[in-house]
């Protein structure tokens, strides 16, 4: 067994150096953000969406289509509207009057990468045709159903200071993504690079460096990634303390929570834990993965109640005190 463990932390050493020119590429154009790069990466290798909310200015969209121009793969842009129709995601059919017969127009989620801009902007029944695709990786138009493309992922981005004109995203979609990412304002250093770069009126250009033959093949070694069952309990144990506190030691939060992850929340607790050690060039997982991505991966998925709110207590306090509380193997 610690022999395949070795044939396997060897094979990753060497084929996790790929994403090396990646980072390095995307980091000509942005400055600072580190932790929302690795994020994207950590989404990019586990085939999971990810959300990303921070207010405008912090360049979501452009680090976005960074990482898409430096991948040899299709992307798409999309700014969600509150008249946007479903026919404008997934297509639609045409009528040919030459033929006679209806010809499927295919809309732009049909590429490999979705940029979904200001998705909370989108009503009800767009949300709803962005679901089917998210999670069934289908799209259905007319009486038809199209596979999407193998590597297909949704990068979404909300703006969380305006409501004017915006949804609240449903909870069974929220769900389908894997991370949430909050970002934050750059440091005062990092503003200054950003000024000297992005001021000057020539911005660098971004040059591809990955194929999706790459791609796929990281994506493959991502489940080689060796899990111990003590860090698969682990990970069970904390998706069950923010169910069950009390059972761990943690009655303080028990009135905190109205809803608990759900287990999907343990599933990709586990593939983002793997993604985070494929990153790190190890070919095994060991708890500071799980702490790395374990707010990202429960911070949507917990429903505090109104004793909460009205204490000012977030999700990310209360995660903190579950990784706190539960027992490290």
């Amino acid at each position: 067994m610690d022999y395949e463990i070795q044939a396997i932390q060897n094979e990753i050493a060497k084929e996790s150096q790929l994403l090396a020119p990646l980072k390095t590429e995307i980091g000509k154009i942005i400055i600072g953000q580190e932790d929302m790069i690795d994020k994207l990466l950590i989404g990019l290798l586990s085939n999971g969406h990810i959300l990303i909310e921070g207010v405008p200015g912090l360049a979501k969209t452009l680090t976005v289509n960074t990482l898409a121009r430096a991948l040899s793969t299709e992307f798409k842009r999309i700014q969600f509207t509150p008249d946007m129709l479903p026919a404008d995601l997934i297509g639609t059919l045409i009528y040919n009057q030459k033929t006679g017969s209806f010809q499927v127009k295919k809309g732009p989620v049909f590429s490999s990468i979705i940029l979904a801009d200001e998705i909370n902007r989108a009503p009800a029944k767009t949300q709803s045709a962005l679901l089917e695709a998210m999670q069934e990786r289908q799209v259905t138009i007319g009486d038809k159903t199209y596979p999407l493309d193998s590597t297909f992922l949704v990068i979404a981005t909300q703006n969380p200071i305006e409501q004017h004109g915006t949804y609240p995203l449903p909870e069974a979609q929220v769900d389908r993504f894997m991370m949430k990412l909050k970002l934050g304002y750059p440091s005062k250093e990092e503003e200054h690079t950003i000024l000297k770069i992005h001021g000057s009126g020539k911005q660098p250009e971004t040059a591809p460096v990955l194929t999706k033959k790459d791609l796929e093949k990281a994506r493959d070694l991502i489940h080689k990634v060796y899990t111990d069952e003590k860090i698969e309990r682990y990970i069970v144990d904390i998706t069950f303390a923010t169910r069950k506190p009390k059972d761990y030691g943690l009655a303080d939060i028990q009135d905190l929570i109205a809803y608990g992850a759900s287990p999907r929340a343990t599933l990709h607790l586990k593939i983002a834990s793997k993604a985070n050690a494929f990153l790190n060039g190890r070919g095994y997982v060991i708890p500071d993965d799980i702490r790395e991505v374990g707010f990202d991966v429960l911070r949507h998925r917990l429903i505090l109640t109104y004793e909460a709110q009205a204490e000012d207590i977030t999700t990310e306090d209360v995660i903190e005190k579950i990784f706190m509380g539960v027992e490290v193997p």
